[in-house]
């Protein structure tokens, strides 16, 4: 479900930041009021594998492996960087100190009028409102960037703040099927949304929507 994806100064406000640039893959920098969107680089690495080594967070997704390792993690980072994960793949980071949160990414599908969001954060992280707004900026930035008709994302059933956070964003439920979880080792309940770039257009003032 997630897919995986410049370095900027992190100790200048988010105003005496630079405008967002593209990297050699196309993928701008994103900024949104609370946090940076950008490239994972080799700085995250202990930071990465210390969040996802979470059977909380690996269980709800559904390509993170567990237990997750620090060589798994410099994998992570060395696969972004080469593209084999997918087009676009961010460190989601906080603004005022540049910690490490989480990722989010959007990768195509193959009819090429489709994409799907993924993301995931830390443990110490849920609940702060962090999720909802990486997944509308890259949400934004996929349909102002991209010649795509839809954005898709899916959940585990059971996974209740994920649900809300693809709500919150504007997705409407479509259907429920399974997925392969490498975590589990088998297979997983999820269920399967759509935002479409009609309904992003008629609700793209994401203020009023948290």
């Amino acid at each position: 479900m997630q897919t995986e994806l410049l370095r900027q100064d992190q100790s200048r406000s988010p105003q005496e930041r630079p405008r967002p640039q593209r990297s050699r893959t196309d993928c701008p920098i994103l900024l949104s009021p609370r946090l940076v969107l950008r490239t994972p680089h080799e700085d995250d690495i202990d930071a990465l594998a210390h969040l996802a080594n979470n059977a909380n967070i690996a269980t709800m997704v559904s390509r993170m492996p567990h237990p997750y390792t620090v060589a798994d993690a410099a994998d992570f980072v060395r696969r972004t960087k080469t593209g084999t994960i997918g087009k676009c793949v961010y460190a989601i980071t906080k603004a005022d100190n540049g910690a490490f949160l989480g990722c989010c990414g959007i990768e195509p599908h193959p009819d090429g009028r489709t994409a799907e969001l993924g993301y995931w954060l830390g443990e110490p992280y849920w609940n702060e409102g962090y999720a909802t707004e990486a997944a509308q900026a890259l949400t934004d930035m996929a349909f102002r960037t991209r010649d795509i008709d839809q954005i898709d994302a899916r959940c585990r059933v059971m996974n209740v703040a994920s649900r809300r956070v693809i709500q919150k964003c504007g997705f409407q439920y479509q259907g429920s099927g399974m997925v392969e979880s490498q975590a589990l080792g088998g297979m997983m309940a999820v269920e399967w949304y759509r935002l479409d770039r009609k309904t992003w257009m008629s609700l793209r003032s994401w203020g009023g929507r948290r």
